[in-house]
């Protein structure tokens, strides 16, 4: 990988629309909740975008990018003009590996909580027959 290929963090091989937009949002210094007023929508939406369980319709993602001050085709791909980052070279190159392994975990336990909440209700369908 070369070094320009390596400050390229939030590409489309190395993140997710979900990881691009919550930096977009944290470099705006914004919370999920601002975001979401100013969007317009609901936090669990946001939540949903930025964990990748659900994606905004085009006039959503037009303001999204319009408020963050980056631009569509970034959010979707990770190319053309994104939020204006530190080095990672300054930051330490282990936080990107943390940024990594944090949305993987995240993804991992919503993913176990789906899993759960249906072997709740299976569970609770088969009480009721006995």
């Amino acid at each position: 990988m070369t070094v320009v290929e390596d400050m390229n963090w939030y590409s489309d091989e190395s993140a997710t629309f979900g990881d691009r937009l919550s930096v977009a949002r944290e470099a705006q210094g914004m919370t999920q909740k601002t975001f979401a007023k100013r969007v317009g929508v609901a936090v669990k939406t946001v939540e949903g975008w930025e964990n990748d369980t659900s994606e905004p319709r085009a006039n959503r993602l037009q303001m999204a990018a319009g408020i963050l001050n980056v631009s569509m085709k970034w959010l979707l791909t990770g190319e053309g003009d994104g939020p204006d980052l530190e080095d990672p070279q300054e930051e330490g190159e282990d936080m990107h590996a943390l940024l990594l392994e944090m949305r993987q975990l995240r993804t991992e336990m919503a993913q176990s909580s789906e899993r759960l909440g249906k072997i709740e209700k299976r569970l609770k369908s088969a009480m009721a027959v006995v």
